[in-house]
């Protein structure tokens, strides 16, 4: 961003190309370097870029009320764009007539309206359409609007030489003048138009006189038909000379000698699809749901029958044990006839213990004597009275 001259202030720009470009840039779009050229002053300051956003700002306002004063005056013009110079002295306006207007006096009234220095700039359709912009019929963006900047005429014989149909709803952009496009590939149509003869719209021959219907210009083709039939016959650019000179020297060939015009279709390839309606049978597919529903509920009674577990196992703790895999029945009761038998055997051995502890015990008696309790003899000597009550404990010593 530069800060320029501009009449009576300044105005404010971007910087798009340097060194040697500006010179080509100048020479193709005419431009000389004379002293009118506005110089750079400086960068733009915080002050100079808020003015300039303020009075972009203004400009949509300012169209709009431009547009109603333009209606009141009674003009015929359309206003398209309003620009507003960066410190705000200057507006130019931007329109589009078919004829010639007289805006003195509307000049006045925007000075007097918007308080600036009025520049009215008349301009053309298409540069009205680039100014506004918009998608073409391609699906891009338009190329006045974008890339194009030298607009040049378009004619309908542009069309007739490309040999499109002429439809002014199809040829028309949307400024409402024939597409820019139309003149891209015309030189290379008019290359290739060299090699066909330009005085055969007629030829003779011993069936008639036959007129030429239209030019196919990538096949190298030229149709011909007879007044008396609608049937079109392809003959090729050599075969066309052949018979103007033939013509020429009073000789009419009895036959044209159309070519054959083969259509090659693209080959289709096959998708492996097959028609098997009728071929599938209810019955299967009614097994088939029957046992994905068989499945589905094993896998959620297993699911379900997991988390039992996973909480039991949770809630009481047990030591692992070696799980022996089950081959029937048969094991099973085996182990729980041993389990009942073990507490019998148990109570067998106490028995057989028993006898033998109590011949020990006796024959230690006999060895030691009879016991005499003393215990007894000494309180009944004592009595009641001579028993002495036990001193309290000290609270402190527990």
């Amino acid at each position: 961003m530069v800060t320029v001259e501009g009449i009576s202030g300044f105005d404010i720009g971007t910087v798009s190309l340097t060194g040697e470009l500006v010179k080509l840039q100048m020479k193709k779009r005419r431009a000389e370097d004379t002293p009118e050229v506005k110089k750079v002053l400086r960068r733009p300051t915080a002050d100079d870029l808020h003015r300039m956003n303020e009075n972009k700002a203004r400009e949509r306002e300012a169209l709009i009320k431009a547009r109603a004063l333009a209606r009141n005056l009674g003009l015929e013009m359309k206003l398209t764009e309003v620009e507003i110079q960066a410190d705000g002295r200057k507006a130019t306006f931007f329109y589009t007539a078919d004829d010639r207007v007289d805006f003195r006096e509307l000049i006045k009234v925007y000075a007097s309206e918007f308080r600036v220095k009025v520049e009215m700039r008349q301009i053309g359709a298409r540069q009205e359409a680039g100014k506004v912009g918009g998608i073409g019929s391609c699906g891009r963006e338009l190329c006045c609007s974008t890339w194009l900047s030298d607009f040049k005429s378009v004619n309908t014989t542009a069309a007739r030489y490309q040999n499109l149909s002429i439809n002014q709803a199809k040829l028309s952009g949307q400024c409402g003048r024939l597409k820019c496009c139309l003149n891209y590939e015309l030189d290379t149509y008019l290359d290739a138009l060299k090699d066909f003869p330009e005085d055969a719209d007629t030829i003779e021959t011993a069936g008639g006189v036959a007129s030429l219907q239209k030019r196919d210009i990538f096949k190298n083709l030229m149709w011909y038909s007879y007044d008396s039939s609608n049937k079109q016959y392809p003959l090729t650019i050599s075969r066309v000379k052949e018979i103007r000179q033939l013509n020429k020297q009073g000789i009419k060939p009895e036959e044209l000698k159309a070519v054959e015009v083969v259509v090659a279709k693209p080959k289709e390839t096959d998708l492996g699809f097959a028609d098997v309606v009728g071929q599938i049978s209810l019955r299967s597919l009614e097994k088939t749901a029957h046992k994905r529903k068989q499945k589905d509920k094993e896998k959620q009674k297993q699911q379900h029958h997991q988390k039992q577990q996973a909480q039991q196992g949770q809630k009481q703790p047990q030591p692992p044990q070696q799980q022996q895999p089950k081959k029937g029945g048969g094991d099973n009761r085996q182990e729980q006839k041993q389990q009942q038998h073990k507490p019998e055997q148990k109570h067998r051995e106490q028995k057989q213990q028993h006898p033998q502890q109590q011949q020990q015990k006796q024959r230690h008696e006999q060895k030691q004597g009879p016991r005499q309790d003393n215990s007894n003899n000494r309180q009944e000597q004592r009595g009641p009275r001579d028993q002495k009550p036990r001193p309290p404990r000290p609270k402190g010593k527990e």
